[in-house]
């Protein structure tokens, strides 16, 4: 497997990326806009971020099983492997969701006057690291790490979970219809998978928006802070704000992702 098995795993990632987008797009273009977004996987670059997640996720737990093959999901395998993973892809994330989340609240006239606007996605990344330094485009860089290592260790340990119990409970009718049971534990881990993310880290992506988007750039960065300031307002609800939106869209997209991931795997050789 090693060294010459990887690429496959990264490009199988790709195309899970792409499988995202394309089911994702019409939930985002319907859901509701403003400062309180509620998914926040980026269009751009998703499919690299996709291809990173997958990729390390992968090399990162068949490290970790030491040459072993034991089908049984292992916590200390998958939670580490897929912390790791997310921790990566956050350096990539918080630059563009940064860059994305000012750009949207450039459609509220009450919070940007109208001297400030970005003119492009670009000039936004520029004009932050003119004002504020190289470090300001990775303003909320600790919330987003936060988000992406819990978020990707609880995804992949209910996809890992439910995957292997799904497997044994349907192992006598899998000779018989391999394809269609496949593509059915897929959809069915897939969408729970990113239902269990959103549910774990909603209230993270709430407050890294909020750190990333503040007019005053002295404010506090700690998200912690920042969710309690909105506990003591708004309650358990405003910690979730978006959340109807976010699993609507989050089902079909990770199941997508996950059907698309197996699919390719299995057409690039991987027989697991």
């Amino acid at each position: 497997m090693g060294e010459t098995f990887a690429y496959k795993e990264y490009l199988a990632g790709l195309l899970a990326g792409v499988a995202t987008v394309i089911t994702g797009h019409p939930f985002d273009t319907v859901k509701v806009k403003g400062l309180y977004r509620g998914a926040t996987s980026s269009f751009v670059g998703v499919a690299f971020e996709s291809s990173l997640l997958f990729g390390i996720y992968s090399q990162t737990k068949q490290s970790l099983q030491g040459g072993g093959q034991s089908d049984v999901p292992r916590p200390q395998v998958i939670i580490p492997s897929a912390a790791y993973g997310g921790a990566i892809i956050s350096f990539v994330l918080c630059p563009s969701e940064l860059v994305k989340c000012r750009m949207q609240i450039q459609g509220t006239d009450s919070l940007v006057p109208k001297f400030s606007r970005y003119s492009s996605p670009l000039d936004c990344a520029l004009q932050t690291m003119k004002n504020e330094g190289v470090t300001g485009i990775f303003r909320g860089g600790f919330t987003t790490l936060l988000r992406e290592s819990i978020g990707s260790a609880v995804f992949f340990s209910v996809y890992e979970y439910v995957r292997y119990y799904m497997h044994l409970q349907l192992k006598p009718t899998l000779s018989d219809h391999s394809n269609l049971i496949d593509m059915g534990i897929g959809i069915v881990t897939g969408g729970l998978s990113g239902v269990a993310f959103w549910s774990a880290v909603l209230p993270l992506d709430v407050a890294k928006t909020i750190i990333q988007t503040a007019p005053d750039k002295s404010s506090t960065r700690n998200p912690f802070a920042v969710l309690n300031s909105i506990y003591c307002r708004a309650g358990l609800k405003g910690c979730y704000t978006g959340f109807g939106p976010t699993i609507v869209r989050a089902f079909p997209a990770n199941a997508a992702a996950i059907v698309t991931w197996e699919l390719a795997m299995k057409m690039l050789g991987d027989k697991s």
